[in-house]
């Protein structure tokens, strides 16, 4: 007789757009993993989730969060600015997270002993070019100690855990930290990931996207107030699709500082959309603006973006960019990650980083997050047994 299987998630709408399922569906989970996506399933299962009049999508990849917590860095991403990936991913239907440049090759260690192993949130990392990581200051000013061989080294030497080289923060007029960010991602075969920092005419944002990004590259904080994205008459500016033509890839990376509707709506409404949906997660983006993953989406769904294009730039598309397609599908075989999502309809208010609001009339929410098979959040209690099945005494 077959294995029973873990779970079965019955009858949600399925949005996968890797295998581009837009459709009722069952979601079977054994041993970690997929075991099947059918229109119905009437296998033994120990659990079954009732769930329909939900969406059962992918689990969510954000690829721009601060989770290096813990170290008493005061005033750092590397320290009391960033949160405990537990705390906060489950809750937005997020099943991997990746810490955009807390941790620099000679802080890397420390960061997964006290983050990445402790963790059921699945972590992983753009490196900062930076040594020392993302400690504020000084620190990140510091063109002496960014090494673009030994960064590519920490690379090489952790894998599993590290997808891509991050730059952030700089204020110079030099071009040297983008620069060999990107030397150290040739070297190391990754992305490198640009938070362009402080604007300069020395370093003009055009620039950046058509000449010293590669394709594959992602610039994040598309949406930030002094990336120059309209023209006097209103247009995109060309350079942002020319850009986008050599293959660079736009992130949103939300934060509290880098997201504007008056960029963000003629943006969307001329269609450039993000290729990623991130949040920049943060003490200070939680609270203002941005608050989490599935707010951001429901941002992008209420600017026109259609639902299964926002599930993708949520899930496969970020999972292609940082090289990990283990990721953001369901797939029979693949990693049972797994996002339980509601669509609400009425009348939601949604903020900018500035405080401004957009109206809107969609809304999602998380229902339910399941990592590697594993129910980490369930609002409803829908994967549970009733309590009358239980104990008697």
């Amino acid at each position: 007789m077959a294995q029973p299987y873990d779970l079965v998630l019955k009858g949600g709408h399925v949005l996968d757009p890797k295998n581009n399922i837009d459709a009722v569906r069952d979601v079977a989970i054994l041993d970690g993993k997929i075991a099947a996506v059918a229109p119905s399933i009437t296998s033994a299962a120990k659990r079954t989730a009732d769930v329909s009049g939900l969406y059962v999508t992918p689990g969510l990849v954000d690829i721009h969060v601060h989770v290096y917590a813990g170290t008493g860095v005061k005033g750092s991403y590397a320290g009391d600015n960033s949160v405990y990936p537990d705390d906060h991913g489950p809750k937005a239907c997020t099943t991997t997270m990746v810490d955009a440049g807390g941790a620099g090759h000679i802080t890397f260690d420390d960061f997964e002993q006290r983050i990445i192993e402790r963790s059921r949130t699945r972590v992983l990392a753009f490196i900062n070019i930076v040594g020392r990581g993302m400690t504020g200051g000084p620190v990140e000013q510091d063109l002496g100690d960014m090494d673009a061989r030994l960064t590519a080294n920490a690379v090489m030497a952790h894998r599993n855990r590290i997808v891509g080289i991050k730059t952030a923060h700089y204020a110079g007029p030099e071009w040297a930290p983008v620069d060999r960010a990107v030397d150290a991602g040739k070297i190391a075969g990754v992305p490198v990931m640009v938070d362009f920092g402080i604007f300069r005419p020395e370093r003009p944002h055009s620039e950046l996207v058509l000449k010293h990004l590669r394709p594959g590259d992602i610039y994040t904080h598309t949406y930030l107030s002094r990336v120059p994205m309209l023209d006097e008459n209103g247009k995109l500016s060309s350079y942002l699709l020319e850009g986008r033509k050599r293959g660079v890839i736009y992130d949103a990376g939300h934060g509290a500082g880098s997201f504007v509707f008056r960029w963000a709506v003629p943006a969307t409404q001329q269609g450039f959309y993000p290729d990623s949906i991130s949040t920049d997660l943060h003490i200070a983006s939680m609270n203002a603006g941005m608050k989490d993953m599935v707010n951001v989406m429901s941002k992008f769904l209420n600017l026109k973006m259609p639902l299964n294009d926002v599930i993708r730039a949520s899930t496969w598309n970020p999972a292609k960019e940082i090289k990990r397609e283990e990721y953001g599908h369901l797939t029979p075989g693949a990693v049972a990650d797994v996002a339980v999502l509601r669509l609400e309809n009425g009348k939601f208010g949604f903020m900018d980083v500035e405080g401004y609001s957009l109206q809107g009339t969609q809304r999602l929410g998380c229902e339910m997050t399941i990592n590697g098979g594993n129910v980490l959040y369930d609002l409803n209690a829908r994967a549970s047994v009733p309590w009358e099945r239980g104990p008697k005494r």
